[in-house]
């Protein structure tokens, strides 16, 4: 990446794989965090406040703001996953509690006050459920006119992990899902297309977690912690990066391949709730041509992803000092 760092602000419900995305954007050269903000999600809310002060403390970030968000999705309640980041929502692999403290007002307030206050558009880097960026959108809509770009983590064009079609920060809060893609600013959607693809190997995650440097070791043991994969013959000690991967997008887009298509979330109560609905037709069919066409977002979706690229541009930002 050339030129002047971009402004970020990402919106998190720290967790594992959120973690390894702030550790990198704390890091990388390229990338001016501006503000983290929280949301229930991987663990309750007060969680991911103490999990990323924790994060920015360990990386030895300067004194970045960290907002309180919303306690519950807009209509569900919470349901987290600790099962997978356990029960800390940091792989309880015993972080010491914050001595920094969050800001002194809401996660939306601090939104609409960094994206307004920023010289250049900021890009939103959501990597959680949606609810605190849907109540952006709806309270303060005049902060579309400072973003650049929504880069979400979010969303597949295939396969689930919450449902068998529905990624979990979407099927999370679905209803805030479909208001954000009603911002009218440029989105790209990171799904689980390319979310679990992106591996390091375990040689790196063992070279992490020998590090002397708090950070560094940190990510390393953060890498350690996920479930065993099913697959007998993958390497046991390898670490997806997950939502860091849509981080790493930001500070290099040609790491992902895109393509320009209508994206809709499905609302209806069953077993399609919070899917993301990708039309990826050459031509409109039968529904089209009978009831006529219906307007939908256009999303850039990642439909691929240069995994030896990625795992190195992480690397090389985590690993520095």
């Amino acid at each position: 990446m050339t030129g002047q760092p971009v402004p970020v602000i990402i919106d998190c419900d720290t967790g594992v794989d959120d973690a390894l995305a702030l550790l990198f954007a704390v890091r990388h050269p390229g990338i001016d965090l501006r503000a983290v903000t929280c949301v229930a999600g991987n663990t309750d809310v007060d969680g991911v406040v103490r999990n990323t002060l924790t994060v920015l403390e360990q990386a030895g970030a300067p004194e970045i703001p960290v907002g309180r968000g919303a306690e519950r999705p807009l209509i569900e309640p919470v349901r987290t996953a600790r099962h997978v980041h356990g029960v800390d929502g940091m792989g309880d692999i015993g972080l010491p509690a914050p001595t920094r403290a969050p800001a002194d007002v809401d996660a939306v307030t601090l939104l609409r006050r960094e994206i307004l206050a920023s010289p250049r558009p900021v890009t939103l880097v959501p990597t959680a459920p949606l609810t605190n960026i849907a109540l952006l959108l709806r309270t303060h809509p005049d902060v579309v006119r400072n973003i650049e770009r929504i880069v979400f983590m979010g969303g597949a064009v295939a396969t689930g992990n919450a449902t068998a079609v529905a990624e979990f920060n979407v099927w999370h809060d679905p209803e805030a899902a479909a208001v954000l893609l009603t911002a009218g600013v440029p989105i790209t959607m990171y799904g689980l297309d390319v979310f679990q693809r992106v591996v390091v190997p375990g040689a790196d995650v063992r070279r992490l977690r020998a590090s002397a440097e708090p950070g560094t070791r940190l990510a390393g043991e953060l890498l350690a912690h996920r479930p065993s994969s099913p697959d007998p013959d993958s390497d046991e000690t390898a670490g997806g990066l997950g939502d860091a991967g849509a981080v790493c997008s930001v500070a290099d887009p040609a790491g992902i391949t895109t393509s320009l298509l209508p994206v809709e979330v499905s609302l209806a109560p069953g077993p399609t709730r919070g899917q993301t609905i990708v039309d990826r037709r050459a031509r409109p069919g039968e529904s089209e041509i009978h009831e006529g066409a219906r307007e939908q977002p256009l999303v850039d979706v990642a439909l691929d992803v240069d995994v030896p690229r990625f795992v190195k541009l992480w690397l090389s930002a985590v690993e520095r000092q």
